[in-house]
């Protein structure tokens, strides 16, 4: 183990870092501020799930809940917490980390802090989906989210193809996707006026992005995207990170640029319209938690793993907050982090303006 301090730029502050060695030659790079920063993420989730699945008409307290999870807790309490709430809590980690390593990896490639699904479109285009099977089909629960997660991967495929141009580069891609945003906006819209009073409703529902009634059907389809894309994620992130400091840099140090570039935007796509399809349209989270994390980290890398964690944690204290903040109100998700991002996104705005950059 060898403890290294990067240079930095004159006028900050140095940054303590340690190389793991293993016995095969390979060399490990550990941001200490980076790694601290996930296990304080990874505790507040796990405390706020804790407390979240004790919420509701029938109260748990917290060490009941462990005892529970545990298996150690009465009949009433392995109902309430293995049938009725763990799962929707499953499906607010799994939904919350899948949108906060999408923004990343979006924010990355585009170089932009706007770079989000929620600029992108993809949000909107899954939404398109689902509401061409609400309205035109009246489809089934499965129905829909097959819809959200077709109508997510048909509008990145459009983004990706509208964006080409000897490459995709940050300011075009963020630009098409905004125009395609609209475009798909103005669908929605018709579609909304097109359907019957029911379907309207049921539509409007699930446009606000919502945990309520998930169960463990939702649970193992979004267990398996991550299963499945966040180590093919993070098994690219040293190109990803090379990309950052442009083509010609990336191309001379031996990484496949546009393949790098093709391969995480696609695993960008399907987190983003897997999230969409389990849990609707819940907006902000993906372009809210890569900058939150890495102003945490101060890392100026793509910050995967930090902004994942951090989006688990911002959807999982929103779910609590829509469920207990306003007295007997409870509102979707989707309103409270939609209310939360868009504070932050004019705030994210007035300093991109400030600073020239916009």
């Amino acid at each position: 183990m060898r403890t290294a301090r990067d240079k930095g730029v004159p006028g900050r502050p140095v940054r303590r870092v340690r190389a793991l060695r293993t016995v095969g030659g390979l060399s490990v790079r550990l941001d200490l501020r980076a790694l601290t920063v996930v296990v304080l993420l990874l505790l507040a989730a796990a405390a706020a799930s804790v407390v979240l699945i004790g919420t509701g008409d029938f109260p748990i307290p917290a060490g009941d809940v462990i005892r529970t999870l545990a298996g150690d807790g009465t009949p009433s309490q392995e109902f309430i917490v293995h049938d009725l709430r763990l799962p929707r809590v499953l499906v607010g980690l799994l939904v919350g980390a899948s949108l906060g390593l999408a923004g990343a990896l979006f924010q990355s490639v585009s170089r932009n802090p706007l770079g989000s699904p929620d600029v992108l479109g993809l949000g909107q285009g899954s939404t398109a989906g689902a509401l061409v099977m609400i309205v035109l089909f009246s489809g089934s629960a499965n129905e829909v989210a097959l819809g959200a997660l077709v109508g997510g991967l048909v509008t990145g495929l459009a983004i990706y193809l509208l964006a080409w141009k000897r490459g995709v580069h940050g300011y075009r891609l963020v630009l098409v996707g905004i125009g395609v945003s609209a475009i798909v906006t103005a669908v929605n819209g018709y579609l909304l006026t097109k359907a019957d009073l029911v379907d309207a409703a049921r539509a409007v529902v699930w446009m606000t992005g919502s945990l309520n009634g998930r169960d463990w059907a939702q649970v193992w389809p979004l267990l398996i995207m991550c299963a499945v894309l966040v180590p093919l994620v993070l098994g690219n992130a040293r190109g990803l990170r090379m990309t950052e400091m442009g083509d010609d840099v990336s191309y001379a140090l031996g990484v496949s640029v546009e393949r790098t570039r093709l391969l995480l935007l696609v695993s960008a796509v399907l987190l983003t319209s897997g999230a969409t399809a389990a849990a609707g349209p819940v907006g902000f989270v993906a372009l809210t938690a890569p900058q939150l994390a890495r102003r945490l980290t101060r890392s100026p890398g793509p910050n995967l793993i930090p902004s994942l964690c951090m989006g688990a944690t911002l959807l999982v204290v929103a779910d609590w907050a829509s469920q207990r903040a306003f007295g007997a109100d409870q509102l979707p998700v989707g309103v409270v982090t939609g209310v939360l991002g868009g504070v932050y996104l004019l705030w994210l705005l007035v300093s991109e303006r400030k600073a020239g950059r916009i």
